[in-house]
């Protein structure tokens, strides 16, 4: 027995002493002022095959460290212009290999070689597209995707970072193809991305069947680089605006072979002033409310975001990411109301003040899964989950002040709890084939509910009275699942691409002060087709078409209105249609030495057209949307 015990224990002390990791450091330095050289590569090698099986890069001060289990390996430590070194010869003591101070010596054969090429961001055209590609004139500066876009021909971003392509906002921004939380609008999260990460920027004013079929302004899709480069990156920015326009944002991003960590942090404050003026006439009585008066809406605001992919492997890629913005609110207005009669003389004035405050928290969030295909490098399935959730809390108190005339003096205030929660699943397939084809087929899902619970009380002999009238609850829930195909043939000369988008949407809203309920439940059929043609090397056109849809939102819908001013309200309409819009396009780019030249002509037509018709009775003008008829946009 006491012969088995030894036994084993000498196999448990042989298993431990085979699986102990060796650690490996060092500092690499280059030979003319022995400065540390950062990014030189760190490789090991099997001893037989001469193949690497790990390694690393060296820090910014040129250390490294890292661990192996192997036994059987030689080190090799390179940088591009310096001669390779490699041990064979090391000694492992307490499970470390120090290698202490390297020494690199440049190799003036291989930097006679090298050939350094200034490379120019330029445009080129795809077929339903216009791609800018993100040269090192740009991405060696290290500026920020903002700056970047705002170089980009019909792209706009003005200090606040709001994107606006071709004067029109609203526009979707994409992050390789897909929604994320770094393309979101809070916080100006796009700041995290600095210009060398990007690849291109497609440029998309008429889109394929592929994209969601909502909205008329546009998309611009960022494509990231594959490979980002190793390391601490960050950037920061700093923004001062006049009236009282000031940001600061930073962001940090740190990759290494597996991760990469991105994260940004801002905070600013924001005040957007402006003047309100209203006549309303009413010319069978010959009497006129005249008002006019300023307000002052202030935002302070901050923001972090977080997130990281994990690449599995070589071909897949996982994605998960958040951020949280707060928002605090408050805006102070006073308005001097004026009735004159038929001889404008002036009957009754009053001031009406108005203090408002509010709390925004928002929360979005995001799972991507990416995987590529051996077989062709665009071949790719993508899947994205992304959340949004919102709130708005607001509190607002209206004082009224007689100046002359017999009203009374009276107070109301409001409340308003706001929630919003937003959720798109999609799913993307992209299958090239024969060289020059490709198809591509998905699906997307969103779900987008929001509950508007406003109410306002009356200030009514020395207590604060419920008003029925204007108190409501207002819930919209809106379900809205797409399924898409296209088929592209892109040759030297010409292109054409097909594309076919299904979607169906599920509308209810319900006013619960009434118990009044509201459904649409309606398929539609979006088309496209997009050709390119190069004429020249140099000039090259490019046609599209594709069937859009704007559907109407909470705002749109709800019948209530706020009380800010009595005497011009605006509501909403709950049987409201959607509007469609045939959009046409024909673009043509024209390419010189130094510069390139763009020319598009669109026009866009609309049906159901939405408006707001006013009707005015008792003085009081109120607004409402309306489908209206047709419209032809040309530009």
């Amino acid at each position: 027995m006491p012969k088995r015990v030894i036994f084993i224990l000498l196999i448990l002390f042989g298993f431990n002493l085979a699986s102990a990791q060796i650690l490996i450091i060092g500092k690499v330095l280059e030979s003319n002022a022995n400065l540390p050289i950062e990014y030189a590569t760190i490789s090991l090698k099997d001893t037989s095959s001469k193949t690497p099986f790990t390694g690393t890069v060296t820090s910014p001060d040129g250390t490294f460290s890292l661990k192996t289990n192997e036994t059987n390996f030689y080190i090799e430590v390179s940088f591009m212009g310096f001669k390779t070194r490699a041990f064979n010869d090391f000694k492992i003591i307490k499970n470390t290999i120090d290698l202490e101070t390297i020494i690199l010596t440049q190799d003036t054969e291989a930097l006679d070689e090298i050939v350094v090429r200034a490379e120019k961001s330029q445009m080129e055209f795809r077929l339903d597209k216009r791609v800018f590609n993100v040269g090192t004139d740009l991405s060696s500066t290290g500026a920020s995707s903002l700056e970047v876009l705002n170089n980009i021909p019909s792209v706009n971003v003005n200090i606040e970072g709001e994107v606006s392509l071709r004067g029109s906002t609203g526009v979707q921004i994409l992050i390789n193809g897909k929604p994320s939380v770094l393309a979101s609008a809070d916080g100006n999260a796009l700041g995290s991305i600095t210009a060398d990460m990007i690849e291109q920027i497609e440029v998309i004013t008429n889109p394929s069947a592929k994209y969601d079929a909502e909205g008329t302004s546009g998309i611009i899709n960022i494509i990231m680089k594959k490979s980002e480069k190793r390391g601490i990156n960050g950037s920061a920015t700093l923004n001062f605006g006049d009236p009282n326009s000031n940001s600061f944002g930073l962001s940090v991003n740190k990759r290494t072979e597996k991760f990469n960590l991105f994260s940004q942090f801002g905070f600013g404050i924001r005040t957007f002033p402006d003047e309100l003026e209203s006549i309303n006439q009413d010319l069978v009585n010959k009497t006129t409310i005249n008002s006019f008066g300023e307000s002052e809406f202030n935002e302070k605001f901050g923001n972090i975001l977080i997130g990281t992919d994990y690449h599995l492997n070589e071909n897949n890629v996982v994605t998960l990411s958040g951020s949280y913005a707060y928002e605090v609110e408050d805006q102070n207005s006073k308005t001097n109301y004026n009735q004159t009669d038929a001889s404008n003389s002036t009957t009754d004035s009053w001031l009406r003040n108005e203090k408002t405050e509010a709390d925004n928290p928002k929360l979005r969030y995001e799972l991507q899964y990416k995987k590529n295909f051996n077989r062709h490098k665009d071949q790719s399935l993508l899947f994205s989950a992304l959340g949004n959730s919102f709130r708005k809390d607001q509190f607002s108190d209206f004082e009224n002040t007689t100046i002359i005339g017999d009203e009374d003096d009276f107070q109301q205030k409001t409340r308003t709890d706001y929630t919003l929660e937003d959720y798109t699943f999609k799913l993307d397939y992209t299958h090239p084939f024969l060289e020059k084809y490709t198809i591509e087929t998905g699906s997307q899902y969103v779900i987008n509910s929001v509950s508007n619970d406003f109410a306002v009380s009356d200030f009514i002999n020395d207590e604060w009275v419920n008003n029925p009238d204007l108190t409501n609850v207002f819930n919209f829930d809106q379900k809205v699942l797409g399924i898409y195909t296209t088929a592209a043939y892109e040759g030297d000369t010409w292109g054409l691409k097909l594309g076919v988008r299904l979607e169906n949407t599920n509308l209810t809203t319900v006013l619960k002060t009434t118990s009044e309920t509201n459904g649409k439940d309606y398929t539609n059929l979006f088309p496209s087709i997009h050709t390119s043609y190069k004429i020249t090397d140099n000039f090259s056109l490019q046609a599209g078409y594709s069937k859009r849809i704007r559907r109407p939102g909470l705002r749109d819908l709800n019948p209530f209105s706020n009380i800010r001013n009595n005497f011009s309200i605006s509501t909403g309409n709950p049987d409201l249609q959607p509007e469609y819009t045939d959009s046409y396009e024909i673009t043509s780019i024209h390419k010189m030495e130094k510069a390139s030249l763009n020319f598009s002509l669109y026009n866009r037509y609309t049906i159901e057209v939405v408006e707001r018709i006013s009707t005015f009775e008792n003085n009081v003008s109120t607004s409402r949307p309306e489908n209206v008829g047709t419209n032809t946009t040309t530009g």
